[in-house]
């Protein structure tokens, strides 16, 4: 990250005057390239709950129509071998699911005069937070389809429905518990729900994991033997869930008991839903330069930079995802 910051000035003074620009975007091959490794680069950590998904492509030339595909279990094999005899062989069994992309995208307007006085730092501001927009956009399309699943629990299970949940200074408050944590778990182990590198994942709320990292089984993330392969915003682990914490996590304003926020903790066992891929096509930086509107844009007076993007996601396995819901010390 350091060493793209520092080179950014050197590349945007040769968008000021360089002769190889291009006339459609507003930049050569290479600073596309570079700006649009740039911007992933600010979107991905916004993408939390994009990262236990099965990732797939943008398919080129294939229409707005993905398709995520979910392999049934092989039943198992309670037939001793005859000696000599070749068993018959079985099959995968295969079901597709599909769904239909979307593009998303947003852009902001740079004056001549801004683009005189302070190219660098415009286009770079530009830059950094086109990137912040569009990953947290993504990331809200993915979340949505995560917390419309079938599987919900209610706190440790004491009500069985949003609205009996109670928070704040109420008695009998419906905070995440390690036994609400057990219960997703135990739930997903029963279902076979595959772990992701042996853990289940969990996506959770800084006002939730407040009230959850109080327990003392609670492991912080740095205290963890093995942290090279941290995930993005992880901050712990509990009862062999690992944790991760982003304010952009499911909140239901006013959905409690009283009218006091509800929170959605994600449980996730691996392979419970698809996504795309924001690589290879699936987000673009855009950047139009002076003039390039044509008489849309007479006197030059204004250039663009922009991202667009090709998304969707898919919950594929009911069974490998819990919802928990609760309110928090800070319930509103």
């Amino acid at each position: 990250m350091f060493e793209k910051m520092n080179y950014l000035p050197v590349v945007l003074n040769l968008f000021a005057g360089n002769t190889n620009v291009t006339s459609d975007s507003g930049l050569s091959d290479e600073m596309k390239t570079f700006y649009s490794d740039y911007l992933i680069d600010m979107a991905e950590p916004n993408l939390v709950h994009d990262q236990f998904g099965q990732k797939h492509p943008i398919p080129k030339n294939g229409g707005k129509i993905i398709e995520f595909r979910k392999y049934d279990p092989l039943p198992k094999m309670l037939t001793p071998l005859t000696e000599g005899v070749t068993p018959d062989g079985q099959k995968l069994t295969m079901s597709v699911i599909t769904a239909q992309v979307e593009q998303y995208g947003g852009y902001v307007e740079l004056s001549d005069i801004l683009m005189l006085t302070a190219i660098d730092n415009n286009l770079v501001q530009a830059t950094k937070l086109l990137g912040s927009q569009a990953g947290r956009t993504l990331d809200t399309i993915t979340r949505e389809v995560l917390n419309g699943g079938t599987n919900v629990q209610y706190a440790e299970g004491q009500v069985t429905s949003r609205s009996a949940l109670v928070g704040g200074q109420e008695s009998g408050n419906h905070y995440l518990t390690v036994d609400a944590v057990r219960r997703a778990v135990r739930f997903l182990k029963v279902m076979n729900a595959p772990k992701i590198n042996g853990y289940y994942a969990g996506i959770i709320h800084p006002d939730v994991s407040y009230d959850l990292m109080s327990d003392e089984k609670w492991v912080n993330v740095k205290t963890y033997s093995d942290p090279e392969d941290i995930y993005e915003g992880e901050i712990g682990r509990i009862e062999g869930v690992r944790f991760v914490e982003t304010s952009e996590a499911k909140v239901f304003t006013g959905e409690g008991s009283g009218g006091r926020d509800v929170y959605s903790t994600l449980i996730l066992g691996d392979d419970a839903y698809g996504v795309t891929e924001i690589t290879g096509g699936g987000l673009q930086h855009i950047v139009k330069q002076l003039g390039s509107a044509g008489t849309a844009d007479p006197l030059n007076q204004r250039a663009t930079a922009g991202w667009k993007a090709t998304k969707t996601a898919e919950r594929l396995v009911e069974a490998y995802m819990v919802r928990i819901e609760t309110a928090s010390t800070f319930s509103a």
